[in-house]
């Protein structure tokens, strides 16, 4: 009987049972088989029985043909594909959901990757494609959240104004659910640059104490962005200037840790004129996370003189052994071998470094210059738990 021609309107929702289908088969077989029907039809069962006849064959003598040659060449495919091919020829806007509904309904991650890039390519460039995708997301939980933003995070028109307006509005919306507004904010770290404005606005969000989570994503999306337009133009002041505001005032910890931090993944040389106000940090943020992180973010400047100094007056007053310890080992970063009468008079008022000294001093007359040899080579000394995102 000759086959029916298939519509592409009329074979969609049969193609989404097809993928339901083959996922939930994937996942009833066991490792080693049960003996079905299904599992006697693998592409490994038909391979073994082909090489039993064949050996069959060549057992019965001359009355059986040498080889036997098939029609045609037959290609194992993954079951929980099956149905795709024909699904990416009718694919659009109008499907998808219901495309993704059904990979998330059966649990298929690789489904549900897959048509996350289809997605990405269908928006391409397209703003009004984009908004739709917003408009979808503005309403969505996870996972089908995570992959209409991952989607469009990696597609051409999440650089247009509309839709980085609309990022931003999702990420300010007090009315919204935070993981919604957390995760508008992190599509906007795909940007190669932000605007004045968008920084600010940005920067309001991360010192909003009720924004919780979606704060913290703002303050990451900042020094992301900061990142992209340091490397590609040499720019991170703009973005340097607030993220340090933040890390002074913010009244979340983690928050101020995090704006901190974020100058680390594209080391840009601290100006002077942010010496004393690290140093303040330093010396009087309650956390001892943060003040860790302010004596390091001290050490990469082009005043390594005014940081030595800055660590020279912390010092004494500090009480914390890991807050001194890392003073200690970050006036080595900023200042090389120049910091080692800093670091004797450091010893001299707290003999737990006396030995650190000791290490340094050799370390340097060793001919090694450089503070990633010199780190190598240095003992640890301190039981200092260096926690995930904390400096180290």
């Amino acid at each position: 009987m000759q086959r029916p021609s298939i519509k592409a309107a009329a074979l969609f929702g049969a193609l989404l049972l097809i993928v339901l289908g083959a996922a939930l088969v994937s996942r009833g077989s066991g490792p080693a088989g049960d003996g079905s029907s299904d599992s006697a039809a693998t592409p490994e069962g038909s391979a073994g029985k082909a090489r039993g006849a064949t050996g069959s064959a060549n057992a019965a003598g001359s009355a059986q043909p040498k080889e036997a040659t098939p029609k045609e060449d037959i290609l194992p495919m993954p079951g929980c594909w099956e149905g795709v091919g024909e699904f990416d020829k009718n694919t659009s806007l109008d499907n998808f959901r219901q495309a993704l509904a059904s990979a998330v309904g059966a649990g298929d991650r690789e489904l549900a990757q897959y048509l996350q890039e289809r997605l990405t390519e269908l928006i391409g460039g397209d703003t009004s494609r984009a908004l739709q995708v917003l408009d979808w997301a503005e309403q969505s939980q996870q996972p089908e959240l995570g992959v209409f933003m991952e989607a469009l995070k990696d597609a051409a028109a999440v650089h247009d104004p509309k839709v980085v307006e609309r990022l931003l509005k999702m990420g300010e919306d007090p009315g919204a659910q935070l993981v919604n507004r957390a995760a508008a904010l992190d599509t906007l770290e795909s940007q190669k640059s932000l605007s004045a404005a968008n920084i600010q606005r940005l920067k309001a969000v991360a010192m909003d104490v009720s924004t919780d989570s979606a704060g913290w994503v703002a303050t990451r999306t900042l020094g992301r962005v900061m990142k992209e337009d340091y490397e590609r133009t040499g720019n991170f002041a703009p973005y340097w200037k607030e993220l340090m505001d933040i890390g002074e005032k913010s009244e979340d910890m983690a928050v101020r840790l995090l704006a901190l931090e974020m100058p680390s993944y594209s080391n840009p040389i601290i100006g002077g004129d942010s010496i004393e106000r690290l140093s303040t940090i330093m010396r009087n943020d309650k956390e001892r996370d943060v003040r860790e992180m302010a004596a390091f973010r001290l050490a990469v400047t082009e005043t390594p003189e005014k940081a030595l100094e800055a660590y020279r007056t912390a010092f004494p007053a500090e009480q914390d052994e890991c807050v001194r310890w890392a003073i200690f080992r970050f006036a080595v970063r900023a200042g090389g071998a120049q910091a080692l009468p800093l670091l004797a008079q450091m010893a001299a008022q707290d003999p737990r470094f006396a030995q650190d000294y000791q290490d340094f001093q050799k370390l340097y007359a060793s001919g090694a210059v450089d503070f990633v040899r010199i780190w190598l080579g240095k003992e640890e000394r301190h039981q200092c738990i260096v926690e995930e995102g904390a400096p180290h």
